[in-house]
């Protein structure tokens, strides 16, 4: 019997051993490697897209103006970002690793445009693998990611729920809007971060809507644990964080993103 992604989602979102099954598709078992948590079905019907992205808003925190990467540090030592900024757009420095934010956040409304470049190689998670870090944390997982890859017209087969649009290895997205490689992709994500009692456990859970190039692809998803690549999703107690975005090692193209901003919520 075939299960339709709206259906499915719906059971993600409401039942927590439902949840379980397809976070550890192993069952009882904790998953141990990479594939253990990987979904394959059911595979998002492809969408059209087509809209053009004005100026911020008047309110808006300006993350990434064209020019500079003054508002950018390097993760691993908080040294100036060293990814090369060129014609309007950055673009992945994949040996000084990953990069985020010097101010830190907590709830947000966030804009921003990414680019799989045309000459994309490889295939699955090696296909312009990058990734948005909502909240960069210090938990084993690094924080909430939503996934950046290349995935237009479903060519590029990998696991669903590690695809662009994806809340990564947790939730799969509603359609599959993305644009071919060389074309200009745009997130609008609105992200409630989690809140926690003074002992560390969680008080309310972190929330995620997510529209990629203007179509929804996550519905007010309610986040289960920092999006771990192996095993299990905790939540580890945080504050406001910084935003990251990701330098992917060898399973990256040199990826750009450009018109970054957001609105504290």
């Amino acid at each position: 019997m075939k299960i339709s992604v709206l259906s499915t989602l719906a059971i993600l979102l409401t039942t927590s051993g439902a949840f379980a099954q397809i976070l550890s598709p192993t069952g009882n078992k904790p998953p141990t490697k990479p594939e253990d948590t990987e979904v394959y079905e059911p595979v998002p019907k492809v969408v059209q897209a087509d809209k053009a992205f004005d100026t911020p808003p008047s309110d808006a925190v300006i993350l990434f103006d064209g020019k500079n990467l003054d508002e950018w540090v390097l993760s691993r030592d908080k040294s100036p970002a060293k990814w090369k900024v060129e014609n309007g757009a950055f673009t992945v420095n994949k040996p000084s690793g990953d990069i985020q934010t010097k101010k830190t956040f907590t709830n947000y409304q966030l804009h921003i445009e990414y680019l799989i470049p045309s000459y994309i190689t490889g295939s699955g998670q090696a296909r312009g693998n990058s990734g948005i870090f909502l909240a960069a944390t210090n938990g084993k997982a690094g924080g909430y990611e939503i996934q950046v890859l290349d995935g237009y017209n479903n060519e590029n087969k990998t696991y669903v729920n590690g695809m662009v649009g994806s809340v990564y290895k947790e939730s799969i997205p509603l359609v599959n809007p993305a644009k071919k490689a060389g074309e200009w992709n745009v997130y609008d994500i609105i992200w409630t971060a989690p809140t926690f009692n003074e002992d560390g456990t969680v008080k309310t859970k972190a929330r995620i809507t997510a529209f990629l190039n203007g179509v929804l692809v996550q519905n007010n998803y309610e986040v289960q644990g920092e999006t771990a690549y192996i095993g299990t999703h905790e939540y580890v107690k945080h504050g406001p964080a910084p935003i990251k975005l990701q330098a992917h090692g060898d399973r990256s193209e040199p990826i750009s993103y450009r018109n970054i901003w957001l609105r504290e919520l």
